[in-house]
């Protein structure tokens, strides 16, 4: 198969931690061609997608661990299959991205998550879905109703929307004196909605990441666990990764919602999970498969191109 990868610029990659690595690495060593197109690449012209593209090999080492072939442009439908594996920030340019790739979709590309799969679920909204399984929640932008879901709840998460990594999300107890300020900045006073949860005391014990890959869960996650004096898990912020089996509160989780998802053209998903609550779902560019790997029996790199496989059949 020729698999084109959408991506940032291959020189960031950490790859000591990267996922889109070890899928890039899996395909190569089982004899698949590896492209890498950026954001940028991406252009419709006389009504067909395309995509300016490198052909990339891995070289196995960690120094210089790639070599380009020179950008050529190519329709996308020259790919057997594209993987939409650009990071956030989840801005207007990474919307007009999945409007290209929706028109190549049309022209018969397989693209991986599904463009309007990936737009119609925003990683902290999308759990609206599925409320069963949620904290007390609230999303708004109005500061009266924030204040009084502190005063319901004592001790809770506020966020934006649209972060990652874990930034941005602040702990609030009710005799907070930085309440104000703190509801002022993230809402903008008053002109952005964010979402406030109930703070979940099980964070101690991490903020696992469950993988579910076209819509079958793998069966480790990854518990990330905050460091002392900090609030959040997220590896960004500092947390350690432990891989751990899903208990049978993840399973439920993973499969009520694995399925459903799948069926919306969500074939990678990263559910976050603290104690029995689903707190995310993450669509754009799920992470975490080499600490799981790293750290248990299970190659979750191989799990994924094996499904991709499937699909391609």
């Amino acid at each position: 198969m020729k698999i084109a990868f959408v991506v940032d610029p291959l020189v960031t990659f950490k790859i000591y931690k990267d996922t889109t690595f070890v899928m890039m690495r899996e395909a190569q060593a089982r004899g698949h061609e590896v492209y890498a197109i950026e954001q940028e690449a991406l252009y419709w012209q006389k009504n067909r997608v395309s995509a300016f593209a490198s052909r990339i090999h891995l070289t196995g080492h960690s120094s210089v661990w790639f070599q380009a072939e020179a950008a050529q442009a190519h329709y996308l439908t020259d790919f057997d299959a594209v993987i939409m594996r650009k990071d956030p920030p989840f801005d207007m340019e990474y919307v007009y991205s999945t409007y290209l790739l929706e028109a190549a979709q049309a022209e018969g590309v397989k693209v991986f998550n599904r463009a309007r799969g990936i737009r119609d679920h925003n990683e902290k909204l999308a759990i609206a879905r599925y409320a069963s399984y949620i904290a007390p929640t609230l999303v708004t932008r109005r500061a009266d109703l924030l204040r009084d879901f502190l005063a319901e709840h004592q001790d809770i998460i506020l966020k934006p929307l649209d972060g990652m990594g874990g930034a941005s999300v602040f702990r609030v107890r009710q005799d907070d004196p930085n309440v104000s300020v703190i509801i002022e900045t993230l809402t903008q006073l008053g002109q952005r909605m964010i979402m406030a949860q109930r703070y979940l005391l099980d964070i101690a014990q991490g903020d696992k990441r469950i993988l579910l890959i076209a819509g079958k869960p793998v069966p480790y996650c990854l518990a990330r666990i905050p460091q002392a004096g900090e609030t959040r898990g997220n590896l960004a912020a500092g947390g350690t990764g432990v891989a751990r089996e899903l208990t049978p509160r993840d399973l439920e989780i993973a499969h009520a919602l694995g399925p459903k998802l799948y069926e919306q053209g969500l074939f990678l998903v990263g559910l976050d999970v603290i104690g029995s609550c689903l707190t995310e779902i993450n669509v754009t560019s799920p992470t975490c498969f080499q600490e799981i790997s790293q750290q248990s029996h299970c190659d979750v790199a191989a799990l994924f191109v094996d499904a991709l496989e499937q699909e391609m059949k």
